[in-house]
């Protein structure tokens, strides 16, 4: 049988309900995949919480994970039962077996683990998107990045050293800021009090062209304050809540300048563009550049206590789910 987690109603954790269903019997260019690693992430409570909609309820949470395909429907022709795959940002992982659509997935080098894979598809691919392509990184470049020591922010730590970056990244607590600086924070700051200034005299004044804040309405207006004249403001999650009622004029007043609200699933819509920053970031993992921490790991029935820890802000790293 297969072991699923529904949200019926939008709320806390507590409304993630366990289940069992049947496996899923895969359709024209569906697969079934049977998971060992599920990956969880903010968004995943979004959707729960009801921040973002399913398209009806219930709903199956969860947007990446890895593991064997065990069956595949009519029309599929590039992958076959016994092959490892993982994906990054289709709904519906918290579940043992599932069904996706086969040119959503790729296939897992036989190097990478699918624990690894699980705890890096969503993230990794993700910071491939915010250092890529929302704003290239140079070397020399000065960043800005809240929650340095959680899943996307050691990868960003990581794989923005490697392109030669200065990276300034913002963490909660003295275990976190030890943490981001072995994984490549070059300085690191506890909380964000009197967060402009210490960017200020970091910077001499010159302030920054970017700022990656994933924390959002409670940030938002610091993150503009710490950026130069013509800086680029990324605000790409909301662990405080959603940036809502934003005047644009507060652009033009901070020095005229350019935000985005940037989701991968778009950056990745067209199958080679998927297949272009997964092999990216494999690279990098093969290389040793990037080191997916798995923080936390908890079976997939205790879904709840995993959400309970994420929004406590009492992990590190990645956190994953296991069937």
């Amino acid at each position: 049988m297969n072991t699923v987690i529904r949200v019926h109603e939008y709320g806390g954790p507590d409304v993630l309900a366990v289940e069992t269903q049947p496996i899923p019997t895969p359709v024209a260019g569906e697969i079934v995949l049977r998971q060992e690693a599920i990956g969880v992430n903010f968004i995943d409570t979004y959707f729960r919480s009801g921040l973002y909609k399913f398209p009806s309820l219930p709903g199956i949470p969860g947007m990446e994970g890895a593991g064997t395909v065990t069956a595949v429907g009519p029309g599929v022709e590039d992958l076959s039962p016994g092959m490892r795959v993982a994906y990054p940002a289709t709904p519906g992982a918290y579940a043992t077996f599932r069904t996706i659509t086969a040119d959503k997935v790729v296939t897992l080098p036989d190097d990478i683990a699918t624990s690894t894979a699980a705890a890096i598809m969503l993230r990794g691919l993700s910071v491939h998107m915010l250092l890529r392509e929302v704003y290239r990184v140079q070397p020399g470049d000065d960043i800005l990045v809240y929650a340095a020591a959680g899943g996307v922010g050691l990868l960003m730590c990581q794989w923005a050293r490697h392109l030669g970056a200065r990276v300034i990244g913002v963490v909660s607590t003295e275990e976190k800021a030890q943490l981001a600086q072995a994984n490549g924070a070059t300085d690191v700051i506890i909380g964000t009090d009197q967060l402009k200034e210490r960017i200020s005299d970091l910077t001499a004044g010159r302030m920054l062209p970017v700022v990656y804040d994933s924390i959002g309405k409670a940030t938002f207006e610091t993150s503009l304050s710490c950026l130069a004249p013509r800086g680029l403001m990324v605000s790409y999650g909301n662990a405080s809540g959603a940036v809502t009622g934003v005047d644009v004029g507060t652009l033009a007043a901070h020095g005229s300048l350019y935000l985005t609200r940037p989701l991968l699933m778009t950056y990745i819509a067209r199958r080679p563009a998927l297949l272009h920053a997964a092999r990216e970031m494999f690279s990098l993992v093969k290389k040793g550049v990037l080191k997916p921490h798995i923080g936390q790991r908890f079976p997939l029935r205790d879904a709840v206590q995993a959400h309970i820890a994420l929004e406590s802000r009492k992990t590190t790293g990645s956190t994953i789910l296991i069937p």
